[in-house]
């Protein structure tokens, strides 16, 4: 029998494509999937490529070198934790196993626990890049045991994208660090989505630009700061006309999906005491959208609502979207920082960022300006704290403020632009007028409070006059 230098489990789109990138890079691979026939179709186009296709779950542990490398590319939950019990069996202490789908760090921690007692050795591993990037080269995010990470890094330095020169894949840290991390890169991309669909929505509503016009101005866009695969796509979607010649895009019905990273994302950051308002703005828009049956009820009830056009311009509206995104990017970054700080991961931010150049969705120019604010320093708490970043948004200030302004007087919805510039201005508030609200829980719970002048706890019997 041939034997394989890596297998994979689970051949739908993104296994499929990323069992074809190993390939491709010379490596023999074994592949199984649940249902045969996947394997079968998938032998029956790429015959002759370096796969070797196993019918059974046991043929495909012996197709394998030892220490065996296996990937899982099965859907998060109950699949995995399936196929892991299935492979026990048959394997030995030493092999190692990659989760490679968006599963929940807090279930890839218990995994790496559990798996780690039977010798056997785990990664979490976040893939970002969807069809494209698992066929040419994604982002790789490994967290978990550092040994197995060793064994797996041949293959996935190889087959991940590129980036000036670096692979866009580097060990993230252990236990469930890989997952929190694409989680939280999932939730950059929500709210990044939600910011150039506000603007696009200004650029239309406010200014009156049709669809070919914006995707214009978005493919300017890309040449400048601005640039991401994001914003290219943009361009592209808002030019993609229909069989009749109208824009497709206007034809497409106005509820999003989403598959609930996001919404981890934001429960997480709950839990953590972690404040991403754009990020949860992003995840609580979608939520809205589905409302489609009220919203049409509400748009005849509030037809006659006072709109004031303002001074917008697709320059004043360029600036906000980038001051927004920088916003969006320090939530983030802040809280793969606490996170790490919580569970003692010590992530390296400016290597995640690094990561994140290439072959994700989420990947942006302006990420080789975040990787050098924290190789500058690596003690930087927040991305706002950066001389390169406050700078942009001082300068940059003042028509984000206007473009937030002129939104609301003319009843555009701009949930991400206002949550991220409100986030700015209380991280820059010296004094909040939060001590109001610690004075109120004192009034009517007796919780007590700090004092600026004296140390200790103290309480007020706030009717005694």
């Amino acid at each position: 029998m041939r034997h394989a230098q890596i297998g994979l489990i689970g051949l739908a789109v993104m296994g499929k494509n990323l069992a074809l990138n190993l390939a491709d890079h010379d490596f023999k691979v074994a592949i199984y999937n649940r249902s045969k026939n996947k394997t079968d179709e998938m032998m029956k186009e790429y015959k002759g490529c370096n796969l070797i296709p196993a019918d059974t779950i046991q043929e495909f542990t012996e197709s394998l070198e030892k220490p065996r490398k296996i990937i899982l590319m099965v859907q998060a939950g109950d699949a995995v934790e399936q196929t892991i019990a299935q492979l026990i069996p048959l394997i030995e202490p030493g092999d190692v196993i990659m989760d490679g789908g968006n599963s929940y760090y807090i279930d890839t921690m218990r995994r790496s626990h559990e798996l780690n007692e039977k010798g056997v050795l785990f990664l979490g591993c976040g893939i970002s890049g969807g069809e494209e990037g698992a066929r040419n080269g994604p982002a790789i995010m490994p967290g978990g045991s550092k040994t197995a990470y060793e064994n797996m890094e041949p293959f996935l330095t190889k087959i991940a994208a590129y980036a000036e020169g670096e692979a866009c894949c580097n060990y993230i840290g252990p236990d469930g660090s890989g997952h929190f991390v694409k989680m939280v890169h999932n939730g950059i991309e929500y709210a990044d989505m939600q910011l150039i669909t506000e603007a696009y929505h200004l650029m239309k509503d406010n200014l009156g630009l049709e669809e070919g016009e914006i995707s214009d101005i978005f493919n300017e866009w890309n040449q400048g700061e601005l640039q991401s695969y994001l914003i290219e796509i943009t361009s592209l979607i808002l030019n993609k006309k229909d069989e009749d010649g109208s824009y497709l895009v206007n034809q497409i019905l106005d509820v999003a999906g989403q598959k609930g990273t996001g919404k981890w994302t934001g429960q997480i950051s709950l839990e953590l005491g972690i404040p991403i308002p754009s990020i949860t703005s992003a995840v609580y828009e979608r939520y809205l959208s589905s409302y489609k049956e009220e919203r049409i009820i509400a748009s005849k009830i509030y037809s006659d609502s006072p709109k004031e056009k303002g001074t917008l311009t697709v320059e004043k509206i360029r600036k906000a979207l980038y001051a927004s995104k920088i916003c969006v990017y320090a939530q983030g970054f802040d809280m793969i920082l606490k996170a790490s700080q919580q569970y003692e991961w010590n992530l390296n931010c400016g290597e995640i960022s690094k990561i994140f150049r290439g072959g994700c969705i989420i990947r942006a120019g302006f990420l080789n300006q975040i990787a050098s604010a924290y190789q500058k320093d690596a003690s930087l708490n927040n991305l706002l704290l950066d001389p390169f970043f406050s700078q942009l948004i001082t300068k940059y200030e003042l028509d984000w403020r206007r473009v937030v302004a002129d939104a609301v007087l003319y009843g555009t919805a701009v949930p991400a632009f206002s949550s991220a510039i409100a986030y700015y201005d209380s991280y820059r508030t010296l004094n909040m007028p939060t001590g109001l609200i610690q004075a109120q829980r004192d009034f009517f719970g007796a919780h007590t409070y700090k004092r600026t002048d004296k140390e200790g706890s103290f309480h007020t019997h706030w009717m005694q006059q």
